[in-house]
């Protein structure tokens, strides 16, 4: 089956003039590849929209295929690590050990949604009290419990500090588990006070001197404690050799972001998009490999800015997406009615952010943890994420509420009320796991809120 992208209201919009990419579904001859993870389990894909760029789908086939990398690289006397909050920073200290790979077991938040619940992630985190008033996170409770999803870490390390209640209790449940994770302290964001002393991060931002000294000293200790672990020193020139290399895909990634942001057509769907922005945080387990699948999308997507092509037209709404979503279809459902991203927050800005190659890489790797959105106001997250958005000409915002107690009850609220202050019209819009029993009410209120954005232009694009 093949669909065109963005067909509903077609009648409001101009088409595109040199041709428009067309999705397509699960069944059609060239997505083979992905209905072999169809069959391993994963469910929703059958619902999912595909971009049929064989790059694109070799960049879905290398996200689904990590549970596989990684069992077999401990099978092969490989080091697994399973990083949890942090998003970004610890997979490039492991980077430098030979033979070990990070993780984020962080990333079974989707498996409920990609399995349509059938694996029973949430079920086993009900069991052990951790239940529907939590995060979608707390799936990854019950991959530990059950032993299913990803191999057991031959050693968790675990942000603590800065981190929301969710994770909090979710990863206190964990080491009741009999689990021993490594703990180390990711504090809160804060602005200089007046004449203290302060240093500029990778995303602008100024923090204080005091506080990249703290987060220098716990990854110190995490460095110490892996190198115990793995029997081999993390010296200085690993560390920079691996830094280098994390900012090659760092620079790729935001690449492409760039290019499916800005270009006039979209030339690269929204969930294509979110999967290379997660590539950022650890490489998928396999840096090499990870480099020459966005080499290859990067590739895609400036040759089709370069042609003119893309998956929306040029007059789509122009939409700033804050938060990921626990139901990829989601996105899907607003290219359908008429948007496109050309904004987001992901969670993942940090680790995109360039890593100093010039300062001492346990305090280059500190500035760069500190560029992390979560760990600061939630003014500040939207504040930054408006800053980085706003040239590209944005109409509309979305928040999408994370189920659960932190995030649903404060966080998106208070981003929302953050952004409105722009004078964009916004919807904030919770999105359970699997969201199709609420698809009236989220596909309605997105249409209402694209054609209100549609209602306030003056001069078409």
């Amino acid at each position: 089956m093949v669909v065109l992208c963005g067909t509903a209201n077609a009648e409001r919009r101009t088409s595109n003039p040199r041709g428009q990419c067309r999705m397509i579904a699960l069944d059609h001859p060239t997505a083979g590849v992905l209905r072999r993870w169809h069959a391993a389990g994963n469910l929703r894909l059958a619902d999912l929209r595909f971009d049929p760029a064989p790059e694109c789908l070799a960049l879905w086939d290398f996200v689904l295929s990590e549970e596989d990398r990684l069992r077999a690289a401990q099978a092969a006397g490989g080091f697994i690590v399973g990083a949890m909050k942090d998003l970004g920073t610890i997979p490039v200290l492991v980077a430098a050990i030979p033979r070990a790979r990070a993780f984020y077991p962080d990333g079974a938040w989707w498996l409920p949604c990609l399995q349509r619940q059938s694996g029973g992630q949430l079920a086993a985190a009900d069991r052990l009290g951790i239940g529907e008033g939590f995060c979608p996170v707390r799936a990854l409770l019950g991959c530990y419990a059950a032993g299913s999803d990803f191999p057991s870490p031959d050693l968790d390390i675990c942000a603590v500090g800065a981190t929301c209640d969710d994770f909090s209790a979710v990863a206190q449940r964990l080491a009741g588990l009999g689990r021993d994770p490594l703990w180390w302290e990711l504090p809160a964001f804060r602005a200089p006070d007046p004449g203290e002393a302060a240093v500029t991060l990778p995303n602008g931002e100024a923090a204080p001197a005091v506080l990249v000294a703290a987060v220098a000293a716990e990854l110190q200790r995490v460095r110490v404690a892996l190198g115990r672990a793995t029997g081999t020193a993390l010296d200085d020139l690993a560390l920079r050799a691996s830094i280098r290399r994390a900012n090659q895909v760092r620079a790729r990634v935001r690449e492409i972001r760039e290019l499916a942001l800005g270009a006039p057509y979209s030339p690269l769907p929204a969930v294509e998009l979110l999967l290379t922005e997660i590539l950022a945080l650890h490489f998928c387990s396999d840096l090499d490999r990870c480099l020459e699948i966005l080499d290859g999308v990067q590739a895609v997507v400036a040759d089709r800015v370069a042609r003119g092509v893309g998956h929306q037209p040029a007059d789509a709404v122009r939409v700033l997406w804050l938060n990921p979503v626990a139901d990829l279809r989601v996105l899907q459902w607003l290219e359908e009615a008429g948007g496109r991203l050309a904004g987001t927050d992901f969670m993942t800005a940090q680790a995109m952010a360039p890593i100093s190659e010039d300062l001492p890489p346990i305090t280059a790797l500190a500035q760069v943890a500190l560029c992390d959105r979560m760990i600061g106001s939630d003014r500040r997250r939207a504040a930054l994420a408006v800053a980085e958005a706003r040239p590209r000409g944005i109409e509309t915002v979305v928040v999408a509420r994370v189920p659960g107690a932190s995030h649903g009850c404060s966080e998106g609220p208070a981003m929302a009320q953050a952004v409105a202050t722009m004078g964009w019209p916004v919807v904030s819009i919770e999105v359970p796991v699997v969201a199709d029993a609420a698809s009236g009410q989220i596909r309605g209120r997105l249409e209402a809120l694209l054609e209100t954005a549609l209602t306030r232009r003056t001069v078409r694009p």
